[in-house]
């Protein structure tokens, strides 16, 4: 998509604000931070809705340091992951630095004491998963009086994780008089009741609606035997070049992909609720200073991972939830830049199929390997229709595969 037209200026941004920005050289701003940077300087409650990769951090950061700077006021936003807090601090980190403003980083896998150290510094921005908040909060090293900026990021991905009691007990710790900021990909019912109790006449920012596509993402199902999928997996590979995000449904699942590829030479890590915190961080800044090719993952990375420049997203099996689809997809093919979507299906997977194509709007078609045996659905599978997305290439004959992205 093309924003050549959009800039920085003119949306209420300080002067010193627009010179770090410069500075950061982000020279255009996304849709969603033209549309709501000026409605957040202005100091409205605000409900975003925008799918992973739209630049929605900056998009609350920026008017956030900028209000804080002329006061004391401190920030608190809520986020569902370890991961996605870590590459929040980093986004207010780079804003807030030149004004003296310090970034907290509140989750658990790190020592409480650390951070109850850290909180003794005053940082004015703190960066929370909610477990690890309420018990700083039941300790009495994290009072939350003087919030007066509240952020939840990843809004649905929280309640999806099961946060709603832990959330609502924090809203109701906070100042009634502040500035609320949600943020999520989707709006399911249980976040109107959150809008409605907790937010002032919100001012409603809708980039992508729910289901919306990632744009410049061609898509590939194939269906195949669920005792073939390594022997597929290893010839998507030594097709493709680039970095590749490989997504699982379960922990054990991600280790034992991660290992056999190991075995097979691949440059391959990890991520997954079972990884201490130092080993998820190494596995992702190894994957962003390709350390690492291939990251294989749980949905607990679909929304937490901010690497620019993946080449391939592999649903190895498909989400257990169809808006998964969105959010994994929605790692590749971001800035402008073409990205590519294979997911691997069983015979007895149809409907999960059909559930994913209605939430996106379009259809996955399906190619074959000259090298692995075809499957098919178990019940009558309708092709994609035409209009329906298309594979790079289409189809993969064995002359095509032998030709392809070598």
């Amino acid at each position: 998509m093309e924003h050549s037209n959009l800039s920085f200026y003119g949306l209420g941004i300080a002067p010193k604000i627009l010179e770090i920005i410069e500075q950061l050289k982000f020279q255009t701003p996304t849709p969603i931070q033209h549309k709501a940077i000026p409605l957040i300087a202005e100091g409205k409650d605000l409900m975003g809705i925008a799918q992973t990769g739209t630049g929605k951090t900056m998009a609350f950061a920026i008017p956030t340091i900028q209000k804080m700077a002329s006061t004391r006021d401190k920030a608190l936003v809520l986020v569902p992951t370890r991961e996605l807090a870590l590459q929040v601090a980093e986004s207010f980190t780079k804003i807030g630095r030149p004004f003296g403003i310090k970034t907290a980083v509140l989750i658990g896998g790190e020592p409480v004491r650390d951070q109850i150290r850290v909180l003794a510094g005053n940082p004015r921005v703190w960066v929370a998963t909610p477990g690890r908040l309420l018990d700083l909060m039941e300790q009495r090293k994290a009072p939350l009086h003087d919030v007066h900026t509240l952020i939840l990021d990843e809004a649905d991905r929280m309640f999806d994780m099961g946060f709603a009691p832990q959330i609502e007990q924090i809203l109701k710790s906070v100042p009634k008089e502040r500035q609320t900021l949600l943020f999520s990909a989707t709006m399911p019912p249980e976040i109107f009741l959150i809008v409605k109790r907790h937010m002032r006449m919100p001012t409603s920012v809708e980039i992508a609606p729910p289901g919306t596509k990632a744009e410049n993402v061609t898509h590939e199902l194939f269906i195949v035997r669920q005792d073939m999928k390594r022997t597929l997996l290893d010839k998507i590979l030594n097709q493709y070049r680039g970095s590749v995000l490989l997504f699982c449904r379960t922990k054990i699942g991600a280790h034992r992909i991660a290992g056999g590829l190991k075995q097979r030479n691949h440059r391959a890590a990890e991520i997954h609720s079972d990884r201490s915190l130092g080993q998820r961080r190494e596995a992702l800044e190894g994957f962003k200073s390709g350390k690492y090719r291939i990251l294989i993952a749980t949905d607990i990375a679909s929304r937490g991972i901010d690497v620019k420049g993946i080449e391939l997203v592999i649903n190895y099996d498909l989400p257990d939830d169809p808006e998964n689809y969105i959010h994994r997809i929605g790692r590749t093919g971001r800035a402008g830049h073409p990205g590519h979507a294979i997911s691997f299906a069983t015979a007895d997977q149809k409907d999960e199929v059909n559930n994913i194509e209605r939430m996106i709007k379009g259809t996955l078609p399906i190619s074959t390997h000259p090298d692995i045996p075809p499957d098919a659905f178990s019940a009558a599978y309708h092709p994609p229709a035409k209009g329906g997305f298309r594979p790079r290439g289409g189809s993969w004959s064995a002359r095509s595969f032998r030709g392809r992205r070598r």
